[in-house]
C-alpha cells in the first residue's frame, strides 16, 4: 500500500483544511518546496498535491509554486484542483507532473474523463458528503450517488481513484473504511482512502483490508499523530 503525504497549496503556501472549507485553512508551511523535499527525504515515493485555489477557481492558480516544487523535487507528484480541460491536463504533464486528479469534471462530464484516460495518467477523486459527490471544491452537493460514479469509471483506465469523506477530511476522526471499500470494489479500480486519517491503527486496518492501494496523509502527519517517516518505511 502507497502512503501519499499531502499538500494543499493555498495562496502560496502548503496548508490543511477541516471538512474541506477555506476559512479553516492552516498554514504549515510558508515554502511548499521545502515541505515536499522534507516527504521526499523520508523516503515518499509519491506525494499528493491540491490547488486549493484553483479547485475554488475552476482553474489553475498554483501554477508558479506547482512549477517550482517540480523542478526541486525528485519524487513522483500526483496533482487536483481547478483541472478541466486537456489543455491544463498537457500543460501539468509536459512541467513534469507524473499524474493529473480529475474531480468535478469526473461528475459533469464523465466521457471526457474516459477520453483523457485513454490518452494521459488521471485519476479520478471522487469526494462525497453523506455518499453523495461533492465538486466545485466541495462547495456543492450532487445529486449523484459516488458508487454510482465509481461504477462509470470501471473500465474507463484510470490509474486509480482517490475517494475523500469530506466530512472526516482534517479532522483525524479515523478513515471511512467501509465507505473506501464500497468505492473500490463498484469500480474495480484501485483506490485511495483519504478524509480523516488519525494514527497508524488507520493505516493498519486499510492494509488488513487488502483492497486498499493506498491512502492520503494529512492532518495526521502534520499535527504528529502520526510517525509519517516511520509508516513509509514500514508499509511501503
Amino acid at each position: 500500500m502507497t502512503l501519499f503525504p499531502a499538500i494543499d497549496l493555498k495562496d502560496g503556501k502548503a496548508v490543511r483544511l477541516s471538512k474541506g472549507l477555506m476559512e479553516s485553512a492552516k498554514v504549515y508551511n510558508e515554502s511548499p518546496v521545502a515541505q515536499v523535499k522534507i516527504f521526499e527525504e523520508m523516503g515518499a515515493e509519491w506525494v499528493h498535491l491540491v490547488d486549493l485555489n484553483g479547485a475554488f477557481a475552476g482553474e489553475p492558480v498554483n501554477h508558479d509554486e506547482i512549477k517550482k516544487i517540480r523542478a526541486n523535487c525528485n519524487v513522483k507528484l500526483e496533482l487536483g484542483g481547478g483541472i478541466r480541460d486537456e489543455e491544463t491536463i498537457k500543460r501539468y504533464l509536459e512541467l513534469g507532473i507524473d499524474r493529473v486528479i480529475l474531480g468535478s469534471i469526473a461528475v459533469k462530464d464523465p466521457q471526457f474523463v474516459r477520453d483523457m484516460a485513454a490518452k494521459y495518467p488521471v485519476v479520478v477523486g471522487i469526494d462525497a458528503i453523506d455518499g453523495y459527490v461533492a465538486v466545485e471544491g466541495w462547495g456543492e452537493v450532487s445529486e449523484m450517488k459516488a458508487t454510482d460514479l465509481a461504477k462509470a469509471f470501471a473500465e474507463a483506465g484510470v490509474e486509480a481513484i482517490i475517494c475523500t469523506d469530506v466530512g472526516r477530511d482534517g479532522m483525524l476522526t479515523g478513515i471511512n473504511i467501509n465507505f473506501t471499500l464500497e468505492i473500490a470494489r463498484a469500480s474495480g479500480v484501485p483506490t485511495i482512502a483519504s478524509g480523516g486519517l488519525k494514527d497508524r491503527s488507520d493505516i493498519d486496518a486499510l492494509l488488513a483490508t487488502g483492497e486498499i492501494a493506498g491512502v492520503i496523509v494529512g492532518k495526521a502527519y502534520y499535527e504528529g499523530t502520526l510517525d509519517l517517516e516511520k509508516a513509509l518505511k514500514e508499509v511501503q
